[in-house]
């Protein structure tokens, strides 16, 4: 038992709840994240007879599979290499900016899973066919998905292993998970706000991190940086997360919806 524990130290890290409380926060955001992936590809494939959605969606699985698996391998150097934390820091804070924008402006149409609009839509349907060009068109929305999920891993801890973990998570979620997490979404909508919160704190620890490592963060890194900042920020996820939905299982604010 002993030599177990070591080995879990080993991987892990000298703090196993700390890194407890990390991979419970990695199953939160990874499944989050790929309800949101699932949903895009589902309604990407909704125009195709129905015989060829499940075949374009199983095609749009192994993508997933396969851009993950690759992005994860591309992770210990994202981790190692500066600029690629500011790029995901500020990718990171895109994503949450560009959701909280459509949502202030609902009526404004957004044409992001307009297929029929997109220039190599119309470019290669001709060609290819509307079955090839949408399964192409979901490898694309896979890979910028892997992307999501690698940065958001990474943002969380320097550890490998543990972005292993996250990025495996995310798999096993998006086959497994994502229909659970959609019907309690659809309970609980203020939900999918907190995801994207907790993105644009991960994309600013992403910017402290670069920061940091080119010298310019000062005293400030010694609180940015290291296992407790790692602790916080997933202590500060659980709470974005659990506190509003303890709240409106209590006093119903903010409102969820009564199921029908």
């Amino acid at each position: 038992m002993d030599s177990f524990i070591d080995i879990l130290h080993q991987f892990l890290g000298p703090d196993l709840k700390a890194a407890g409380i990390v991979i419970l926060n990695l199953i939160i955001i990874e499944s989050l994240l790929s309800v949101d992936n699932a949903a895009v590809l589902a309604t990407m494939v909704m125009d195709l007879p129905k015989q060829q959605r499940k075949k374009a969606l199983k095609y749009g699985i192994i993508g997933a599979y396969v851009f993950r698996g690759i992005c994860l391998l591309l992770a210990a150097y994202i981790i190692k290499i500066a600029w690629l934390k500011a790029l995901g820091g500020l990718y990171l804070f895109w994503l949450a900016f560009n959701y909280f924008r459509t949502k202030s402006t609902p009526d404004k149409k957004d044409d992001t899973l307009n297929k029929n609009e997109k220039s190599f839509y119309k470019k290669f349907v001709g060609r290819l066919g509307p079955f090839w060009t949408t399964v192409i068109l979901v490898e694309v929305m896979d890979l910028a998905f892997s992307i999501d999920n690698v940065f958001a891993a990474v943002a969380y801890t320097n550890n490998i292993y543990l972005i292993i973990i996250g990025v495996f998570i995310g798999i096993l979620a998006m086959r497994f998970v994502a229909q659970g997490f959609v019907k309690v979404m659809e309970r609980f909508p203020f939900l999918e706000s907190s995801a994207f919160t907790v993105i644009a704190i991960l994309g600013l620890k992403l910017l402290l991190s670069f920061v940091c490592e080119i010298g310019w963060g000062g005293n400030l890194c010694h609180y940015t940086e290291g296992e407790k900042a790692d602790l916080y920020i997933s202590i500060a996820t659980v709470v974005i997360f659990f506190l509003p939905l303890l709240t409106s299982l209590l006093f119903n604010f903010p409102k969820r919806k009564t199921p029908e």
